[in-house]
């Protein structure tokens, strides 16, 4: 009985042994996928158009004498503005140079911001005078036709699309489409884009412009630059490509990247106003015309845009009436 006892024991022993050992698991290896920013796609459809060539894009009203502010003629646009006392301005916060958020102080700060700033103080005499509304690339014309914003000053290019539903003030800035990519990555020319993945805002003419391209590039568009910008440094698009002032701004936040090529296509920077308010891109264009005259264009490119290079100096307005 004895011997039985142990021996059913033993087989028990035995049983929980194997029930407590295990199979090796088989090992899996999965690569982590990031996912492309809120609103990135890739386009595979038709080209954006980027307008025709049926104008002279860079014409805009003439200006007449400027009013001194806080005396803006009756029934004007502009005194519609002073009587509400701010004027509402769309603009960007993600282009550094341009238009960014400043992280220590939350201020938006720019290029693009100071334009936006003289304009409020060449109606009331005062540059804080001013709302700022950030739009993205897509809502500019709609934020524009609505009367949502008085003006847009964000790195808007000129276009005779554009020019159908909105209107423009003359060039204030005129920057170049080049190429932002990885240093040592062997892209630096337009034909080094033939088969690799390029970013670019959805709305701009950047994108147009790569579609121009032969060979084509494989074209994403994403919402903001910044996102373009984190889609290059998780290695889901190749390179990126947009107006040189804007590029500059990304290449400060990451020091592995760089700005390179020729230009792909001039681009015009205007003031965006609604079609029916002639009188205020006239007034605009006197504002431009006195900051290009008594050196405050200058003061302000050497501010922001120093590091773009010499300053070219304020662009030679071009009128059509």
């Amino acid at each position: 009985m004895r011997t039985r006892i142990l021996l059913v024991l033993f087989v028990f022993a035995l049983a929980v042994a194997g029930c407590g050992s295990s199979v090796a698991p088989v090992s899996v290896s999965v690569s982590a996928v990031e996912p492309l920013p809120a609103g990135a796609t890739e386009f595979t459809a038709t080209a954006p158009a980027a307008g025709n060539a049926d104008c002279d894009r860079e014409a805009s009203w003439r200006p007449g004498p400027l009013p001194p502010p806080g005396a803006m003629p009756p029934g004007s646009t502009m005194a519609a503005i002073a009587e509400r006392g701010r004027l509402i301005a769309g603009v960007d916060q993600n282009t550094d140079l341009f238009g960014s958020r400043n992280p220590a102080t939350g201020q938006l700060e720019g290029f693009d911001i100071d334009i936006a700033r003289e304009i409020a103080r060449a109606i009331f005499g005062d540059p804080d005078r001013i709302q700022l509304r950030v739009v993205n690339a897509k809502e500019r014309e709609s934020v524009l036709q609505s009367g949502e914003v008085d003006v847009v000053v964000r790195t808007y290019s000129i276009t005779c699309e554009r020019k159908e539903v909105v209107d423009f003030s003359a060039v204030y800035y005129e920057a170049n489409q080049k190429i932002l990519s990885a240093k040592g990555s062997g892209i630096d020319t337009a034909a080094g884009l033939a088969g690799k993945r390029v970013c670019a805002v959805s709305g701009t003419t950047s994108l147009s412009k790569l579609y121009e391209l032969n060979p084509r590039p494989k074209i994403y568009g994403a919402t903001t630059w910044t996102d373009c910008l984190l889609m290059l440094q998780q290695g889901q698009v190749d390179a990126i490509s947009t107006d040189d002032a804007v590029l500059k701004g990304l290449a400060k936040q990451d020091p592995t990247v760089d700005v390179v090529g020729d230009s792909i296509a001039k681009e015009p920077y205007g003031v965006g106003v609604n079609k029916d308010h002639e009188d205020l891109v006239r007034f605009v264009n006197g504002v431009l015309e006195k900051i290009g005259h008594d050196g405050t264009w200058q003061r302000l490119y050497d501010a922001w845009l120093e590091e773009l290079g010499p300053s070219p100096g304020p662009p030679e307005p071009r009128y059509k009436d």
